[in-house]
């Protein structure tokens, strides 16, 4: 079973339809119980960084996040989510994040082209890092296939742990991994056939 966390961010139930779709039990959840029986764990999120930060604190779910990725299950971060894995984010000010992955998030403004509009919205092909072995939520894709972005901060300083990056001017972190834990800067759920080999892989993680 994989559980959705229920923190009051994010596209719940469109994530919980896709991986029906794919045929992988999920349940949207905010109770810490259901989370430790859980076998992976999604963390989605749209909005801000500091009230997502807030919110996944005020019910402790962070510890119990942290917790069960130390104990080695798979944990997907999405958008926001992946995002709140990261050490700190300079989103209108300077909030901690979870700490799973080294790194921080920053603005999009500033570093890329001024002609280029934010946030960042739309299909942008993905590009796989040279000389580092395809991320196992990459098995049924090819560089080059397209998914969805919706953002305006991206994740920084986090080169060894980047999996694909996009192009929107410079460079831009779209997915990440350490040991059992990833991210998508992009909607998975939004981005097709492609999206949907990407959450039926992470299913399938052992």
């Amino acid at each position: 079973m994989i559980a959705i966390v229920d923190y009051g961010v994010g596209n719940l139930f469109s994530l919980a339809g896709s991986f029906r779709e794919i045929g992988a039990p999920a349940v949207v959840t905010g109770d810490a119980d259901e989370l430790k029986k859980a076998d992976k764990i999604v963390l989605p999120g749209v909005g801000a960084f500091s009230d997502a930060a807030k919110k996944l604190r005020a019910g402790g779910l962070d510890r119990v996040i942290c917790a069960e990725a130390a104990d080695g299950k798979p944990l997907l971060g999405i958008c926001l989510g992946m995002q709140l894995l990261f050490d700190v984010s300079f989103e209108y000010g300077e909030h901690r994040g979870l700490g799973l992955i080294p790194g921080k998030v920053v603005p999009l403004k500033g570093r890329i082209p001024p002609e280029l509009k934010i946030p960042h919205i739309g299909w942008n092909p993905l590009f796989f890092p040279k000389g580092r072995e395809k991320s196992a939520l990459y098995g049924g894709v090819s560089e080059g296939d397209c998914v969805y972005f919706v953002h305006s901060y991206y994740a920084a300083e986090c080169g060894d742990f980047v999996t694909a990056t996009a192009e929107y001017g410079i460079p831009v972190t779209a997915s990440v991994e350490k040991d059992n834990v990833y991210g998508t800067q992009f909607h998975p759920e939004k981005s097709g056939k492609v999206g949907l080999s990407i959450l039926k892989a992470f299913a399938e993680l052992k």
